[in-house]
């Protein structure tokens, strides 16, 4: 049984070199990891958006792939996600995963 919400995006050989296609490659690759692990919590777009601090058109906007990641913004998504992210990004692929925390022991 997998623990986090895995999304993957491996850079065409052609375009390795183009920066806005690598930029691309890492906003949608976040997209789709958001909106995987909102999904999976059973979240609608207007909750994420406040328990991130941002409008929904914002939560929108992140999941359909059309805002480039900083760390802050990651931080936020974490946050309103109840996760941590991994993130795994070289020349070829950027990997995301929203990891759901574990309860600590007592």
């Amino acid at each position: 049984m997998s623990t986090g919400y895995h999304t993957s995006w491996t850079i065409p050989e052609e375009n390795r070199t183009d920066p806005a296609y690598v930029e691309a490659g890492a906003a949608i690759a976040l997209g789709q990891a958001v909106y995987d692990r909102r999904t999976a919590l059973g979240l609608g777009l207007a909750t994420v958006a406040e328990r991130a601090g941002l409008a929904v058109e914002d939560i929108e906007r992140i999941e359909g792939g059309g805002t480039t990641p900083t760390l802050p913004l990651l931080r936020a998504l974490a946050r309103a996600l109840d996760s941590q992210l991994d993130a795994s990004i070289d020349a070829e692929e950027t990997q995301l995963s929203f990891v759901p925390h574990t309860p600590h022991a007592a």
